[in-house]
């Protein structure tokens, strides 16, 4: 017999539990992490500002994104981008321009990931306008995958900014 939760709940897997794992580490690293829903995904939501002497004065906040879903394709993985990037730009808390910099990591977590979606997530940053930059990353949880695919080199715009969101996604994103 196949026990069944009876409070609603899903059952638990291993996107799912990555996703909670990754709200802990956003918390731990002094992220405000709430949530959303991008249709009926749910979403954990983390997100700081940072403001450093080398970047001039210059304050940066990141967005991280980040939901379970059965499968991922280049097409979820560009409409959620595109999602989070907006939702970024929405809530974003300083005036946009040269001083203030949003920077987006967004994840879709699955243990079906199709390679044309790796490749997309790859392949390049995406823009928003001139002061969103996101990176779309895939994370493969089935067993023996363990793999997280994302555009790790330079940007134009918000160059400076490209080792801090390295490092930030090595540290959230393990």
């Amino acid at each position: 017999m196949t026990q069944q939760r009876t409070d609603g709940a899903l059952p638990a897997d291993a996107a799912n539990s990555y996703v909670e794992a990754l709200r802990e580490r956003l918390a731990a690293d002094g992220c405000g992490v709430t949530a959303a829903n991008w249709g009926e995904h749910r979403v954990a939501i983390g997100s700081r500002a940072d403001r450093k002497a080398r970047w001039f004065g210059t304050r940066t906040e990141l967005f991280v994104f980040a939901a379970a879903v059965p499968r991922v394709d280049d097409a979820s993985l560009a409409e959620f981008t595109g999602w989070s990037l907006t939702y970024a730009k929405s809530i974003r808390s300083g005036l946009p321009g040269a001083r203030n910099a949003v920077m987006v990591l967004s994840a879709l977590v699955s243990d079906d990931v199709q390679p044309s979606a790796r490749e997309w997530a790859a392949a390049d940053a995406r823009m928003l306008g001139t002061s969103v930059v996101g990176r779309p990353l895939t994370i493969e949880t089935a067993p023996g995958a363990g793999r997280v695919t994302m555009y790790r080199g330079g940007v134009a715009w918000g160059g400076m900014f490209t080792r801090h969101v390295l490092e930030k996604a090595a540290l959230y994103f393990p």
